[in-house]
């Protein structure tokens, strides 16, 4: 009985799981994506700025290649955030 409730929580914890990689991995794609087309729409005439967008981005990249989607995720939010502020007037 004991072995058929472990199995169950095993079975249970992994399907659980699952989607919240999936959703990690679907939202580094999205940050990523977001990031190219902000880097493509927007004029930055910056050399510091867009070095910093484009270290960004390998960085996630090579956190992606790990696995490690939540890094990515932060990496992008923070990239974009300091970009977005910077195109407004601010020093990013």
């Amino acid at each position: 009985m004991k072995r058929t409730a472990i199995s169950g929580l095993i079975i249970t914890t992994v399907l659980l799981a699952s989607p919240v990689f999936a959703d990690d991995k679907g939202l580094c794609d999205s940050e990523m994506a977001q990031l190219d087309n902000f880097m493509n729409s927007t004029v930055i005439n910056d050399d510091a700025m867009n070095n910093q967008l484009k270290d960004a981005k390998k960085e996630a990249t090579a956190a992606t290649a790990k696995g490690d989607y939540k890094t990515c995720v932060a990496v992008i939010q923070q990239a974009r955030k300091a970009a977005e502020s910077f195109s407004k007037g601010g020093k990013g």
